[in-house]
């Protein structure tokens, strides 16, 4: 799944109002182009900031300061192209820049469903379910389903993380960095990782050269959280792959960190038989 919003009212004007689905910071929506139900195109407005009080523009902007404006002049107009309950998409397109980095939307988790697409299309010595999970960024709901009918051995859980290796001066609050390698958690909000596992892990990317960070945070969680639990329990790694500006119109990973990444869940695979 990807981060989103969802219309909530119509107004007598034609401007839909709306919630966020998942977590995103409302300061970056102002003026950023979407998609509204069936592919309608708005735009995301608030109060010109001329026409803003002083007190007005001292205060942090919220949801409820946003609107959707889809050149309706109506509340009656608007209701014939999209309902209250539509989903609310950005309008964004892929782009490779600079040196090997992408450019895109919802590369969380979409990083995450490419790599399993293509460890699908190969053979490995064991029996491999992949797991598109639906709503992850709003409660980890989907796993919660995986892990009622999948009792697997060892679990993998491919995701994107957020990068501060643009904003902190100190290197220790970077969290990840882009162009290191994927990034192995060793705990979050709801899992605590099994070391041995980690280090496993860790040694394999060792021998064979592929680089491996370590998250350097502890806040949020993933799919983990419920198949680490299933059953007598799942033994479970999650590799994430470092995201700039994550949950955003324009997130930004690295062509060379999503290869690794690849790389490593191979490696992972193949080998998967001496880490259980």
């Amino acid at each position: 799944d990807e981060v989103g919003l969802i219309i909530t009212e119509i107004t007598g004007e034609g401007f839909l109002k709306f919630a966020t689905v998942g977590g995103i910071d409302p300061q970056i929506l102002i003026s950023k182009t979407v998609l509204c139900g069936n592919n309608i195109p708005g735009v995301i407005g608030c109060k010109a900031i001329h026409l803003q009080k002083r007190e007005e523009r001292k205060q942090t902007l919220s949801i409820n300061d946003l609107y959707i404006d889809i050149g309706a002049g109506s509340k009656e107009e608007a209701e014939k192209n999209v309902k209250i309950g539509d989903y609310v998409a950005f309008a964004s397109e892929f782009a490779e820049f600079g040196s090997g980095l992408f450019k895109a939307k919802a590369f969380d988790d979409r990083a995450g469903c490419a790599i399993i697409m293509e460890i699908m299309a190969d053979r490995y010595p064991c029996s491999l379910v992949g797991a598109f999970t639906v709503q992850e960024e709003v409660g980890l709901r989907g796993s919660k389903v995986v892990s009622n009918y999948v009792q697997a051995d060892l679990a993998i859980i491919i995701e994107a993380t957020a990068a501060r290796d643009t904003t902190e001066k100190r290197e220790e609050e970077w969290v990840v960095e882009l162009g290191k390698g994927p990034a192995c958690s060793l705990m979050d909000a709801l899992t605590i990782y099994k070391p041995e596992l980690i280090a496993r892990i860790s040694d394999l990317a060792r021998e064979k050269g592929i680089p491996l960070q370590f998250r350097r945070g502890t806040a949020a969680a993933n799919d983990a959280g419920n198949l680490h639990l299933a059953g007598s329990g799942i033994p479970s790694i999650t590799l994430s792959i470092p995201c700039r500006n994550i949950h955003s119109m324009n997130s930004l990973i690295s062509k060379q960190d999503y290869e690794n990444c690849l790389a490593l869940v191979r490696l992972i695979l193949n080998k998967c038989h001496t880490l259980i």
